[in-house]
C-alpha cells in the first residue's frame, strides 16, 4: 500500500511533480531505484519481480497503490506490481490497456500512468476499469479511489501546494517534499477512515509515514520535471537499518538519453 501526491500541469516552473511513499512489509525483499537492463528507471520487488513506480526514458510513467479491501484479496491473483511494468514496456493506448487490466483479475488497485511525450496522464483502477484523464491541478491517491479525502491525503496534498509556493528550485522542492513525506503523526480516531481492518491497524496506517513493527514506509520518492528545460530530477530515500539516498537526473525527459544517466547512491543517517 502506498501514498502518492502529484501536481500535473499546475505550476509555471514545474509541469510534473510527484511525492510518494511506498509502504510494504519490512521483510519483503526489494531493490532500490536503479536503471534496469532495458533502460527502465524504477525500484524492484524482488519477490514478484514488478515495481510500484517507474518510468522510461521515452516518457512512459506509472505508479501504483493497493486498495485496502481485506475481503477482496485473492492469494492466487497476479502480482499488482506487473501492472506498472506492463504499461512501461508496452505500447498500448490507455483504453486498450485498461481493457486488458479489467480481464486480468488483479487484486484491488489504483494506477496513475501516462505518456509524458504525448502530454497525458490518466487514472484507472480495479473499480474503474476505464482511463480517466487527469485534469491539471493537484491530486492524491492512497488505498481508496483517486482524491478520496483521507486525512493523510489532505495533509500531503497541502504540503505539496505549500512546497510549490515556497521552493525556488527543483532541488529545494525535492527536499521540502521529502520532509513532508516523513510526517509520522497519526490521525485522531474520529477522523479515521473505515476500511475493514482492526482499529489499531487503522491507526497505524493513518500517518503519511507509516512506522509499525512489521510493516511501514520502505521508501520515499520525489520526482520533479522542469517545464522549460524538461530536466528531470528523481530522488529516492530508502528507509531501514541501512538507509540510502539515490538521485537520478536526466538532462531532458523524455528524450534520447545517454546509455548511463547520472545516478548516485549515498549512505545517509537513519
Amino acid at each position: 500500500m502506498c501514498l502518492i501526491a502529484l501536481a500535473w500541469d499546475a505550476d509555471p516552473r514545474f509541469d510534473l511533480v510527484v511525492a510518494a511513499n511506498r509502504d510494504e512489509f519490512l521483510d519483503r525483499p526489494t531493490a532500490p531505484l536503479h536503471r534496469w537492463p532495458d533502460g527502465t528507471l524504477a525500484g524492484r520487488d524482488l519477490r514478484a519481480g514488478g515495481t510500484w513506480m517507474g518510468l522510461t526514458v521515452t516518457g512512459r510513467l506509472a505508479m501504483l497503490t493497493n486498495v485496502r479491501r481485506p475481503g477482496a484479496v485473492r492469494p492466487d491473483a497476479p502480482s499488482r506490481g506487473e501492472i506498472v511494468t506492463q504499461w512501461l514496456h508496452g505500447a498500448a493506448e490507455p483504453a486498450g490497456f485498461c481493457a486488458e487490466l479489467a480481464a486480468a483479475g488483479h487484486n484491488p488497485f489504483n494506477l496513475i500512468a501516462g505518456d509524458i511525450a504525448g502530454g497525458e496522464l490518466f487514472w484507472t483502477g480495479s473499480d474503474h476499469p476505464t482511463p480517466h484523464p487527469l485534469a491539471p491541478g493537484l491530486h492524491a491517491v492512497s488505498n481508496a479511489v483517486l482524491d478520496t479525502p483521507w486525512p493523510k491525503l489532505r495533509r500531503l496534498k497541502a504540503g505539496l501546494a505549500q512546497a510549490l509556493r515556497e521552493s525556488d528550485s527543483a532541488e529545494a522542492l525535492v527536499e521540502t517534499l521529502l520532509h513532508a513525506l516523513s510526517h509520522r503523526e497519526r490521525v485522531p480516531d474520529a477522523e479515521l477512515p473505515s476500511t475493514g481492518v482492526p482499529l489499531e491497524l487503522e491507526r497505524g496506517l493513518s500517518s503519511v509515514f507509516i512506522d509499525m513493527p512489521h510493516y511501514g514506509t520502505r521508501s520515499s520518492t520525489v520526482l520533479v520535471r522542469e517545464r522549460e528545460s524538461r530536466r528531470l530530477v528523481v530522488v529516492e530515500l530508502s528507509h531501514g537499518p541501512q538507509p540510502q539516498r539515490r538521485r537520478v537526473e536526466l538532462p531532458q525527459w523524455p528524450a534520447t538519453m545517454p546509455t548511463t544517466p547520472s545516478a548516485e547512491a549515498v549512505s545517509v543517517a537513519s
